[in-house]
This record gives C-alpha cells, sequence and structure tokens, in this order.
C-alpha cells in the first residue's frame, strides 16, 4: 500500500512538472492524430478511421487518477449536449485490467465507450516529445483531453495543468463549439 502511495504520489508530482511545461502550450495541433485500433469495455473496436467525418474528443484515464475522475461527470454532459452535434467522445484507459476498469466506471455509468489501452501503446503515441522525461512515455497523456476534427487533425490538446484545473472541460467546450460555429 505504501509503494502504491509513493508511486501515486510520484505521478501526481509529475504531472505537476508537465502542467508547468503545459499551461502555455498545445502540443501536436494541426497535426493528424495518431491512428488506434482499440477494444472497447463493451468487447466492440473503435478505431480513428471509424470516427473519419465526426469530432472527436478523446480524454486519457487511469482508474487511480484524482484529474480524471473530476472530469468524468463532465465528459458525459459533454457526450449528452453534444453527441447530436457529430460529436463522439472517448475515454482511453490506460494500461489497467478490464475488470478493474468496469468496477471503477460503475458509478459514472458512461454512455459512451470507454476504450482499453491496455498495454499503453496508443497513449505513447499522444505523448508529445520532450515533455516530462520522468514520465514513462504512455503516462504522459493521462488526464489530457483532445478534440480531433473531422479530418483526423488534433485541433486542441490539454495536458494536465494542475494550477488550471479545468474539470468543468470549459476551455474544450470552447474550442468544440467554434469548431462546430466554423463548420456550418
Amino acid at each position: 500500500m505504501k509503494r502504491t502511495l509513493n508511486f501515486i504520489g510520484s505521478i501526481i508530482i509529475a504531472f505537476a512538472s508537465v502542467a508547468l511545461y503545459a499551461q502555455d502550450k498545445q502540443p501536436m495541433i494541426g497535426q493528424p492524430a495518431p491512428v488506434f485500433e482499440l477494444k472497447g469495455t463493451d468487447d466492440k473496436m473503435y478505431s480513428l478511421s471509424q470516427m473519419k467525418g465526426r469530432y472527436l474528443v478523446i480524454h486519457f484515464a487511469a482508474t487511480w487518477c484524482p484529474f480524471c475522475n473530476a472530469e468524468a461527470p463532465f465528459l458525459e454532459e459533454l457526450y449528452q449536449n453534444y453527441s447530436n452535434k457529430n460529436v463522439q467522445v472517448f475515454i482511453v484507459d490506460v494500461k489497467e485490467d478490464k475488470n478493474l476498469v468496469e468496477k471503477s466506471l460503475e458509478r459514472f455509468r458512461f454512455s459512451f465507450p470507454v476504450l482499453l489501452d491496455t498495454n499503453g501503446t496508443v497513449s505513447a503515441k499522444y505523448a508529445p516529445e520532450g515533455i516530462q522525461p520522468d514520465l514513462e512515455r504512455h503516462e504522459v497523456p493521462i488526464a489530457s483531453n483532445l478534440i480531433i476534427d473531422k479530418e483526423g487533425k488534433i485541433k486542441f490538446y490539454s495536458l494536465l495543468n494542475t494550477a488550471g484545473f479545468d474539470a468543468k472541460l470549459t476551455q474544450l467546450k470552447q474550442k468544440l463549439n467554434e469548431l462546430l460555429k466554423d463548420a456550418n
């Protein structure tokens, strides 16, 4: 237990370091989103190519992450408010067992898919270069949010920012509204 708490404490300190770097910089903006194909907790396969023509909001998470858990209800609210506007929401859970994820998610009752990146490969692809060398690459995007446009390009990427943590996803919604307005 003590070892687990030390690990979690190290991760939170590392996230704070990432936040200091990322406060004024959104990495990977305008770049094509790395392709992925992941199985959901519903045992269906989901891929970036399936989402072509839709806006995609991705949240990288882990069940032990307090920031991810704080954003969870707001991700569900976002999905409820935007699903009829050609927007899909995914949570990508990083390196955790399906049973653990399902047990943890019972309290949130998401109506959108939760995808399982069981080996961290997809998360590592979304880790910007040169950010937080103390974290393993698959850990860098945890608690981050992205918007990928209809053509598959990253339009918004908020790395965890503990100084200005935005659990209600205000900045993400603002950018999503801009994109949707421009699309009309």
